[in-house]
């Protein structure tokens, strides 16, 4: 690489191992996981074991790559959740349980308690069908309900076990394990400074943790009036949000925190440009949530890759387009879930229409078609009519791909690591490409690229002359948008010019040592 970034630092954290200091030293792009064993190792704790983290103060502190640091003096302590106090009390909780359930038993009539129960079941199950809630949600509350009864009967009382929380799509391709109970990531309560933010390119997406991410996502589809507009069931929106997220990868550049990125991107395009003014509210629909889904279960590894290693993906669809197929299958098989299907009250032939807008935006971030599709616009954009369904399709298309690859309009602080994050995964490409023996991207490759190098000509040649015509059409992007990718533009060729002036004194260094080695 050219140039370093601080993003590369590797972080530092202080553990109390059996009242010892243990130091941890750990990448910024290590994945929770790959933190997690580097923790049971260095506190002498099994692998695959659940752990926690506290703090002096007893509060647990997150396992990720954004941990705050610690020093020496301030040390964590790594708790295994299998073993320990942990253990010991909930052993101590369920005897004292038995043991309050067998005085319960003895002390009032099991039968009228059940009957009891029964009926205020059967006051709910009335409720939540008064309430008008779809028939799907009424039908798994009766469900929930039929269960509880069922283990009355069995166990006479106890502990209910908590539903697993993830969407797995399975290897076949064909089906997808959805959580069965209500969402409940956290609600947070975003502030009005918040809110202004997210409308703008500014917003820095490194601060926010995943529920952090999906409760802004939840807040724009209602403040867009997307859940009115298609009458969305609230808890429908969470399940799918948290569907959304859950089949995202912890790729190093192609992850959820890239969806809600992209997502927040045409957001703040949508209130800058004030598109609900020219487009309709199904056309806001479409392109937030082919947004937020148009790289569902990304491997990491490109079209390129895919094709040449002949890979199952490539297969399926052809070798056309093979991932952008897969994340549009992807994003239909949750939606197909009637607990994830935000589309659920939509007429049959507006969904149809909503379907195949989405796969339309989906396919059209396929960089392949890059210069088909920009052609295309500048051809209708100085006579664009935005009562032309043709047009308005092409420009919701030049609006997925601007926000795609969006991250150099953003402040420099904020896009930096995210070039960091794609070179990382290109590396990972272009390193298993050379064990395989297939072509090599230079643009990917880690002896050949570098970070200014990558930047320049993705910027001056595919990003400026996409968003300048977009530009025509929306003259109000110039200045938040338009000029800082040319500020971007300049900030990398200084930085080449730099390394190209220190390549270049390496280089005479190197020959005037050769030259006196001679002269000995």
């Amino acid at each position: 690489m050219g140039s370093s970034s601080s993003s590369y630092a590797p972080k530092t954290i202080y553990l109390d191992v059996d009242g010892k200091v243990q130091k941890v030293v750990f990448s910024r792009h290590c994945s929770p996981c790959d933190i997690k064993e580097l923790l049971c190792s260095s506190s002498n704790i099994p692998r695959n074991t659940a752990i926690m983290m506290v703090d002096p103060e007893g509060a647990m502190v997150s396992i990720d790559p954004t941990m705050p640091t610690n020093s020496p003096n301030s040390l964590y302590k790594v708790i295994s959740l299998s073993t320990g106090q942990l253990g010991d009390r909930e052993d101590m909780f369920q005897n004292v349980l038995s043991q309050v359930a067998e005085q319960f038993s003895r002390a009032f009539r099991i039968n009228e308690l059940k009957t009891e129960v029964t009926n205020r079941l059967a006051m709910l199950e009335k409720r939540v069908e008064l309430e008008g809630l779809k028939v799907v949600e009424i039908e798994k509350c009766k469900n929930d309900l039929k269960k509880l009864r069922d283990e009355m009967t069995s166990r006479g009382g106890g502990r209910v076990g908590n539903c697993p929380c993830k969407y797995n799509f399975s290897d076949d391709g064909k089906k997808l394990n959805p959580r069965r109970d209500v969402p409940s990531y956290p609600k947070y309560t975003l502030s009005q400074e918040t809110i202004e933010a997210l409308k703008k390119p500014t917003f820095d997406v490194w601060h926010w943790e995943h529920n952090e991410m999906l409760s802004c996502l939840e807040y724009m589809y209602h403040d867009l009036g997307l859940v009115k507009e298609f009458n969305m069931n609230p808890i429908t929106l969470k399940r799918w949000l948290l569907g959304i997220q859950e089949n995202y990868r912890s790729n190093p550049f192609h992850n959820f925190r890239h969806c809600f990125c992209v997502s927040q991107m045409m957001y703040g395009m949508i209130n800058l440009c004030n598109l609900p003014e020219k487009m309709t509210l199904t056309d806001m629909g479409i392109l937030m949530t082919a947004a937020v889904c148009h790289d569902l279960d990304h491997p990491g590894y490109n079209n390129t890759y895919q094709i040449n290693a002949r890979t199952e993906m490539a297969v399926r669809y052809n070798d056309i387009s093979p991932l952008e197929n897969h994340h549009c299958a992807v994003a239909f098989q949750i939606l197909s879930l009637p607990e994830c299907n935000i589309f659920a009250n939509v007429e049959l032939e507006a969904y149809k229409q909503i379907r195949q807008a989405i796969i339309t935006l989906i396919l059209a971030t396929d960089m392949a078609r890059h210069g088909e599709i920009l052609d295309s616009f500048k051809h209708k954009v100085d006579s664009f009519d935005f009562t032309n369904e043709e047009h308005v399709t092409c420009l919701k298309m030049v609006l997925i791909k601007c926000c795609d690859i969006s991250n150099e309009v953003r402040p420099t602080e904020v896009a930096e690591p995210w070039v960091d994050c794609l070179l990382e995964e290109y590396f990972m490409q272009s390193d298993r490409e050379k064990t395989e023996g297939l072509p090599v991207a230079p643009f990917m490759d880690r002896d050949k690229v570098t970070k200014p190098t990558a930047q320049i000509g993705f910027i001056k040649f595919v990003l400026i002359p996409m968003f300048e015509t977009v530009m025509k059409l929306f003259p109000q992007i110039e200045e938040i948008m338009v000029q800082p990718l040319r500020d971007s533009r300049d900030h990398y060729e200084e930085l080449k010019q730099i390394d190209d002036a220190m390549t270049e004194a390496q280089k005479k260094k190197t020959e005037n040592m050769s030259l006196g080695g001679k002269k000995k």
